[in-house]
């Protein structure tokens, strides 16, 4: 899938990404973050995956820069 980020808390390590398809926002945590920087700048364009998460929610995965 491809999306955008649109929140990042550093300090708490996590966010949301907007899917570009559906306009459905996924939580991911930092260690979802592909590059291992375990941070990004809100108004990333990305690549994800989604997976199911640990409360039963879908979240993103493997998130990486998209041109």
């Amino acid at each position: 899938m491809t999306g955008e980020v649109t929140s990042f808390d550093e300090a708490k390590g996590y966010g949301n990404v907007t899917a570009d398809d559906d306009g459905r926002e996924y939580f991911f945590h930092c260690t979802a973050i592909a590059d291992g920087s375990r941070t990004i700048e809100v108004g990333t364009r990305v690549e994800f995956e989604v997976v199911a998460g640990r409360l039963g929610q879908w979240e993103a995965a493997d998130l990486r820069p998209h041109a």
